[in-house]
């Protein structure tokens, strides 16, 4: 028996003899005379199972006739970032109120890669207050009337209370973890309704916004967080949320290609810089950018909601300009939540659509919120459903939890998307890990039980999946 399935042997002993409640089980392990073998995690949409280990066989390949998944690590497509959550400020306000001990159970839990964490490997983070924030805050509040354009009095302050501790201890536990941020709303002195919600960002203060940027990703790095990538403006043709600001394709382009891109060039700032962050039926509010040569030399990638748009049109982007990267950043869950439908739709529209139109990450929104959807601004979201719902010590796993477990558990940062064919009633996407994995998510679309094939190689196994249920296949 070589040594990686010695440890998941015993890894799965560990987990059966536990008298935790771990919500990652591993039941059972197949082990075969070739030293190979298939894990299966099952999520039922009625949760009879909730991402837990099944028994598979693994074959020699033969004909039959059931719907065949044909996976082929031959033919391979983008690299993969992570997969994750945003952490708002209301979620860390949460963690951070929680017994020592709970809230590091917790923390391991997500970010941690043992048997029984999840492995979340990608966050998203807001520059200065999202509308999952229990106020309205920038970092360079100014009395009405004031300007700041040397920005003197700029201070991440307001996130050293909750944001920066709990980011810290969850680069602790994984320190590779990827980090983009995201702003809601510029300081409202540069803005032209002089407001939190709506308005756009003064021309004249562009150079001033750019440097506010530079300001908070030195910050941040002095705090022993980097941020590997910002987008511009949290849905910029949304300016209807609090916070928020309304930004034109071209006003985003022109603040990119003569202040944004620049400043990061100067101060040496090697931060990606991501555009759009709004949904998928505007492809053509990040192509009309892209297609701007000097713009576009600053411009790592492109991001996505999918409140609006086919999730297909990602790929619209990806054909237009190939060398530009393509990221998923947010989805919500509507409280109280719909088990059945919500695993059936992410996973479905986000975990296989995104990734299969080029998303190198899928991010759900938000990480946490308490029973009643707080905290939130006045005017802000007051019934997104947090991947987890925390009320003090106790901790409740909801929807977005098991939508991207089924992911981030064994498709790690450096995975890529590999061939596979997919049809309406079995929709799934594959990967290879960078350990050699094949890990392959299938989701059961049709209105009965299916039995089908999927066929890595000279090996294959025959398994089921009942209506609306989902299944990570790894071949390890």
């Amino acid at each position: 028996m070589n040594q990686k399935l010695k440890q998941l042997l015993l890894a799965s002993i560990a987990v059966a003899t536990s008298s935790c409640s771990a919500q990652v089980t591993e039941q059972s392990l197949t082990l075969h005379s070739n030293n190979q073998h298939v894990a299966f995690y099952l999520t039922n949409a009625d949760q009879s199972s909730l991402f837990q280990q099944q028994l598979i066989a693994l074959e020699p390949a033969k004909q039959n006739d059931l719907p065949t998944i044909n996976v082929s690590a031959q033919t391979s497509y983008q690299e993969i970032d992570g997969f994750g959550y945003t952490l708002t400020g209301g979620s860390a306000a949460l963690i951070s109120a929680m017994s020592s001990k709970a809230q590091d159970n917790l923390l391991n839990e997500l970010f941690g890669t043992g048997p029984n964490d999840i492995g979340v490997s990608y966050l998203r983070v807001s520059i200065g207050a999202s509308d999952l924030d229990s106020k309205v805050f920038s970092y360079n509040e100014l009395p009405v009337n004031e300007t700041d354009i040397l920005l003197k009095k700029f201070s991440i302050d307001e996130d050293r209370k909750n944001l920066i501790p709990v980011l810290k201890k969850i680069l602790a536990i994984n320190p590779a973890i990827k980090i983009m941020a995201s702003p809601w709303s510029a300081p409202i002195w540069m803005k032209t309704n002089q407001a939190s919600k709506g308005g756009s960002l003064k021309a004249e203060y562009y150079g001033v916004y750019a440097q506010y940027f530079v300001k908070y990703i030195q910050s941040m790095q002095q705090e022993g967080i980097p941020i590997d990538a910002i987008t511009i403006q949290n849905e910029p043709l949304h300016p209807g949320n609090n916070p928020s600001l309304y930004m034109t394709a071209a006003a985003q382009a022109k603040f990119v290609k003569h202040n944004l891109g620049p400043a990061f060039k100067v101060a040496n700032i090697t931060s990606k810089i991501v555009i759009y962050d709004h949904n998928a039926d505007r492809p053509d509010y990040p192509i009309s950018i892209l297609d701007d040569a000097q713009a576009k030399q600053y411009i790592d990638g492109s991001a996505f909601h999918l409140y609006g748009g086919k999730i297909e049109n990602l790929s619209l982007v990806h054909e237009q300009h190939p060398d530009k990267n393509i990221y998923f950043t947010e989805q919500w869950i509507g409280a109280p939540g719909d088990f059945a439908k919500d695993i059936k739709f992410h996973i479905k529209e986000l975990i296989i659509g995104a990734t299969r139109n080029w998303s190198k990450i899928v991010l759900e929104w938000n990480l946490a919120a308490n029973s009643a959807s707080q905290p939130h601004t006045d005017g802000g979201c007051d019934r997104c459903l947090g991947a987890v719902t925390i009320d003090g010590d106790q901790i409740k796993r909801n929807p977005a939890y098991y939508i991207i477990t089924h992911a981030a558990k064994f498709v790690r940062p450096g995975s890529t998307r590999i061939d596979s064919n997919s049809s309406s009633d079995l929709p799934n996407v594959a990967f290879k890990t960078p350990t050699d994995d094949i890990v392959v998510i299938v989701l059961n679309n049709s209105e009965n039980k299916k039995k089908f094939s999927i066929a890595v190689a000279d090996k294959f196994i025959v398994t089921s999946l009942d209506v609306g249920a989902v299944g990570t296949f790894v071949w390890q």
